[in-house]
């Protein structure tokens, strides 16, 4: 395979037909939507259809409440019979509806976030349940009332004996988020981490150690080189600790799980037109069509152009469409069928250049790649899965899911070198910089089978929650890999984007993995005693590559890993709305685990990672105020390290150590004040080096002592939402121990920062609201992705206003 040739990025400014087809996408969905609806009523006139007085204007003063608390008031002001099943669905919390709504408008906003949906049944009676497209509640009102999306975690947050933080997509549009990387920043412990030479995309830091291939979709892996976009997103889950034991291979500081959107069985439609400075137009549109009393169909579409704020010439620009389809809704066998395709075609960024031990004393505006479409970063992920569920024996369900996924990447990114080595008396106007060109193409595949059997019965007094599966999966990667030479070098104070792309390119790799594992785990949890609860939980995995180089002197390694990891944990429960716990567990990280393998290291066996846990969460004021903290302390035991003595060996010579404490918070102040904030400390560093003892006690890579975050939005009367928000993080450095710059022997790193950012909304209608959002509200200057060979300064001051349509 080789390199396809760059095409030409025309109309990068203002791509009329590519936005044309994404409009005419969101126009058919609205349209599907109305004439879907219509379609079923002609077709099946004897299916329960909303009350007629829910067509009717109606005065509510309901407060902010639980379910239980705000039904009778509903029922006496609409004169509808409300049902619900299942009784403890009456504490989770309930928004305020204040002024004249239609019935059904008026329980929409009602059960907003709640996790809940309504049926209109016949005689004016509606039935309340959990929605089908979400697995927990909104985070600003208790994300704890419910459990993970993963069919691993069966309990509710509030008893589950891990540090667990969801994101709903409500925060995600409250605060404008239109990346992964975005919506992140409301998870404390996390460091954002710059593409590398050989992988882009999402690259980040969990609890001290790099989370790079811990990425997952509905519990599966999602390993692509892309940089992914929220748009089918109905919630983003971080488990911070070692999780091999659910989640597999990796997960030595935690893992980021994204919960998709799928379809329920209320009708709606959403759709939203963002424009802003830096010629930022996005548009998105949901749709969530019932097709029969047990059939429903959902479609998520996304079309996304912007340029970078502060970063002249680097743009982004995403589409992206997600269709599916569910069976057998409220009915024991359920079935879930899914796909997303996104592509992206970027101006990619790099940033600036290292100088000495510290970031380049360059104007945050240079660019260092060149603007005539010779710099490109071009993704596409298309991701199939189709997920049954059958429920048996009354207490016991069987979740299978199967997947195939696709990746493609084609990219060639300028990474900007200081050129010679220049004192630190050279003037910075004397000094040029190398653009090196890091050209990759490539495909990546993965076909996996996840089978999960949960379940609980008794023995005697004893309670147990069981989950027990196995899982298999094949991945496959095929980069193609070029070097190139005579690239035009540029200054370093004035470079010259515009300069004409030249230079030979021979290719320097190309290489073949293909990779199988198989694994098996169950986990019990053991309730007893009334406020005691025990979790146990074993994994076997095995995790088989096959490498190839056919470039030069063709090379071949395999390696076959085999693996037992396990979770341990109690939870004691002083009340029903608190839990204490303590936690230990392992996990893994083979040689292979970026399917990559090398001379180096095809006859290491895996890194081992220990975790130790003890924390305390605590659900408050019916459910509407929640706090956790925790103390950790997670260990790499055996980790690697190059032989000083032989280059081409590494060897399992080495200890890191992240120990820390994190505190969190949200839910509702009062009825019209949310609040989320979290504040994690960590001390990470090297405990032992048997070739590097001259570097214990450094800090581990893009690592920060401290940082925090927060959101609040406070509603105001006439329909107006306020909201702001901030995150800070300390200096971190770009490597452990090595390279250190030569000039000043020291490790290369950047300071700390406060970035503010602040929302205002305005309900127009029941149906229009208007939302501006203002980024970096004070313009800082500061390094938000770290790469031992270059970092990338943090967009600008930015601003957005966009109209969202909701029926």
């Amino acid at each position: 395979m080789r390199l396809k040739k760059p095409r030409p990025l025309k109309g990068k400014r203002g791509n009329w037909q590519k936005w044309l087809t994404t409009g005419t996408l969101v126009a058919c969905a609205a349209s599907t939507g109305v004439k879907s609806a219509l379609a079923q009523q002609t077709a099946n006139p004897q299916a329960p259809q909303p009350s007629a007085n829910t067509l009717s204007l109606v005065t509510f003063d309901i407060p902010g409440s639980t379910l239980g608390e705000a039904l009778p008031k509903f029922q006496v002001a609409t004169q509808l019979h409300i049902e619900t099943e299942k009784s403890g669905l009456l504490e989770i919390p309930t928004r305020a509806v204040v002024g004249q709504f239609t019935p059904e408008i008026a329980l929409k906003l009602l059960l907003s976030g709640s996790g809940l949906t309504y049926t209109f049944g016949p005689n004016g009676t509606v039935v309340i349940d959990v929605a089908a497209v979400a697995t927990s509640v909104e985070v600003a009102d208790s994300i704890n009332a419910l459990s993970a999306s993963s069919a691993k975690y069966s309990g509710p947050l509030l008893d589950t004996p891990q540090s667990i933080t969801a994101i709903p997509k409500e925060v995600l549009e409250e605060q404008g988020n239109t990346t992964l990387r975005d919506a992140l920043r409301n998870v404390s412990g996390i460091s954002i981490a710059a593409g590398e030479g050989g992988a882009q995309g999402d690259n980040l830091t969990i609890r001290g150690f790099s989370a790079r291939n811990d990425l997952f979709i509905d519990g599966m892996r999602d390993f692509g080189s892309y940089y992914r976009d929220p748009f089918n997103t109905e919630e983003v889950e971080v488990f911070q600790g070692p999780t091999s034991v659910t989640f597999g291979r990796g997960s030595t500081g935690g893992v980021v799980n994204q919960a998709t959107k799928t379809p329920g069985m209320s009708r709606f439609f959403s759709a939203e037109a963002l424009f802003g400075t830096d010629n930022t137009k996005r548009g998105t549109a949901d749709l969530n069509v019932p097709l029969s009393q047990t059939t429903a169909f959902r479609l998520n579409v996304m079309g996304d152009q912007a340029n970078i704020a502060g970063r002249d010439i680097a743009e982004n620009q995403r589409y992206g469409v997600a269709p599916s389809l569910a069976l057998g809704l409220g009915t024991p066998t359920r079935a879930y069928f899914s796909y997303m395709h996104q592509t992206a075609d970027d101006t990619p960024d790099y940033g600036i250049p290292w100088l000495f031990n510290g970031p380049a004393p360059v104007n945050r505006r240079n660019y260092y790649g060149f603007s005539d479409g010779s710099s490109f970063l071009r993704t596409t992920a298309d991701i199939g899965t189709a997920r049954v569920e059958h429920d048996f024996a009354k207490r016991w369900t069987i979740h299978n899911q199967v997947r195939y996924a696709t990746y493609g990447r084609d990219t060639r990114i300028t990474e900007a070198k200081i050129n010679g080595t220049p004192t630190l008396a050279t003037p910075l106007s004397q000094m040029t910089v190398t653009r090196n060109q890091i050209a990759v193409a490539s495909t990546e595949s993965m076909a996996a089978n996840q089978t999960d059997i949960t379940g609980s019965f008794r023995t005697g007094i004893f309670e147990h929650s069981v989950v027990t599966g196995a899982e298999f999966t094949r991945e496959t990667s095929d980069p193609v890999r070029q070097t190139w030479s005579n690239v035009p070098q540029t200054s370093l104070l004035n470079p010259n984007p515009s300069d004409p792309f030249a230079g030979s390119a021979v290719v320097s790799s190309q290489v073949r993995t293909t990779a199988a594992g198989a694994a098996a785990y169950a986990l019990d949890t053991v309730r007893f005693a009334q406020k005691w609860e025990l979790t146990g939980g074993v994994r076997w995995d095995r995790f088989g590559a096959n490498y190839s180089q056919v470039i030069g002197t063709p090379v071949a390694f395999h390696r076959v890993d085999k693996m037992t990891s396990w979770r341990a944990a109690l939870v004691y429960k002083p009340i029903t709305a608190g839990s204490i716990y303590f936690a230990a567990g392992t996990s893994f990280n083979p040689s292979a685990e970026s399917l990559a393998l090398s001379a180096s290291t095809a006859n290491l066996p895996p890194e081992s990672n220990r975790n130790y846990e003890a924390g305390t969460k605590w659900d408050l004021n019916h459910n509407r105020l929640s706090l956790r903290g925790a103390i950790f302390s997670t260990e790499k035991l055996n980790a690697r390290e190059a032989d000083p003595n032989n280059s081409a060996l590494n060897v399992l010579a080495g200890e890191q150590r992240a120990r820390g404490i994190t505190v969190e918070g949200n839910g509702r102040i009062t009825d019209r004040w949310n609040m989320l904030l979290g504040y994690t400390h960590l001390d990470a560093k090297l405990v032992s080096s048997n070739f590097y003892p001259q570097f214990v006690g450094s800090r581990l890579a893009n690592v920060h002592a401290n940082t925090f975050n927060f959101w609040t939005t406070y509603r105001l009367p006439q329909r107006w939402q306020i909201g702001a928000g901030g995150n800070f993080v300390a200096s971190r450095t770009a490597s452990a121990t090595a390279p250190l710059d030569p000039t000043t022997g020291l490790v290369k790193a950047v300071p700390g920062y406060w970035v503010f950012n602040a929302m205002v909304e305005h309900r127009l209608t029941e149906h229009v609201e208007l939302q501006g959002n203002v980024f970096n509200i004070a313009n800082r200057y500061y390094y938000d992705q770290l790469h031992p060979a270059h970092l990338v300064p943090g967009p600008g001051r930015s601003a957005t206003l966009g109209l969202k349509f909701r029926f």
